[in-house]
C-alpha cells in the first residue's frame, strides 16, 4: 500500500508575510513591515515553534522565477538564519520559469526549473511526502488558484499597515479559517483552506 493510498494526500500551501490591510509586498516590492525574526535569543518561543514546524511540515518549495532571483544570493549563504536556513536551503525546489534552463541553489541540490507549474504540482500532489510550498511569488499564487490546486493559505499577518502594495488577494475567494493563532510579537497566524 502506497502512502498516498493511505488517504494522506499532499497539499499545496501558500505562505505570505502581509499587513493587516492585505499588503504582501510594498509599492517598492519591499517587505518592511515583516516582523517577528523567529531566530534571535528573544524570540517568542510560540511563535519560534509556529515557523519551525511549518518548515518541518513540507519537503518541497516552488517559487516563481523573482523569488528565486531574490533569494537565491541570500539564503543558501544565510548562516544567521540557523536551523531553519539550514532546511530551507535542503528543501527539494522547482522555479517556475519560461526563461531560465538551470536554477543554481549555492552549494545545495541546485532547483528544477518548470515550465509548467500546475502540471508539476498535480505530478508532486501524486506522490508521497509532505506538503508543498509556494513561498512568496504572488503572480504565480493567484494563477495557481485560478488552476485550483491551490489547497491552504497561511497569512502571517504583521501588526502594520501599508496603504498601497501588492495585495494577496485581488479578486474573490471563498475561504474557510481553519486556524487563527496570535503571538506575543503582534503577529497573528490565519490559515485558511480553499473552498
Amino acid at each position: 500500500m502506497t502512502f498516498a493510498a493511505v488517504g494522506a494526500t499532499r497539499k499545496l500551501v501558500v505562505q505570505q508575510w502581509v499587513t493587516v490591510d492585505n499588503i504582501a509586498a510594498e509599492e517598492d516590492g519591499g517587505l518592511s513591515f515583516v516582523s517577528g525574526e523567529p531566530f534571535s535569543e528573544k524570540s517568542d518561543p510560540a511563535f519560534k515553534a509556529s515557523v519551525m514546524g511549518f518548515i518541518d511540515s513540507v519537503d518541497t518549495m516552488i517559487l516563481g522565477a523573482n523569488t528565486y532571483a531574490q533569494s537565491k544570493d541570500y539564503w543558501p549563504y544565510a548562516d544567521e538564519q540557523g536551523e531553519y536556513g539550514e532546511k530551507l536551503n535542503n528543501l527539494t525546489k522547482f522555479v517556475v520559469s519560461s526563461k531560465l534552463d538551470k536554477a543554481p541553489w549555492g552549494d545545495f541540490p541546485a532547483a528544477t526549473v518548470t515550465r509548467d507549474p500546475v502540471a508539476t504540482i498535480r505530478e508532486l500532489k501524486a506522490q508521497s511526502g509532505k506538503d508543498i510550498w509556494l513561498w512568496g511569488s504572488l503572480t504565480l499564487m493567484r494563477s495557481l488558484l485560478d488552476a485550483g490546486v491551490v489547497d491552504e493559505v497561511q497569512m502571517r499577518v504583521c501588526p502594520a499597515s501599508r496603504g498601497r502594495g501588492t495585495r494577496v488577494f485581488e479578486d474573490r475567494q471563498d475561504l474557510k479559517l481553519v486556524e487563527a493563532t496570535p503571538f506575543e510579537n503582534g503577529v497573528a497566524l490565519l490559515r485558511y483552506e480553499i473552498r
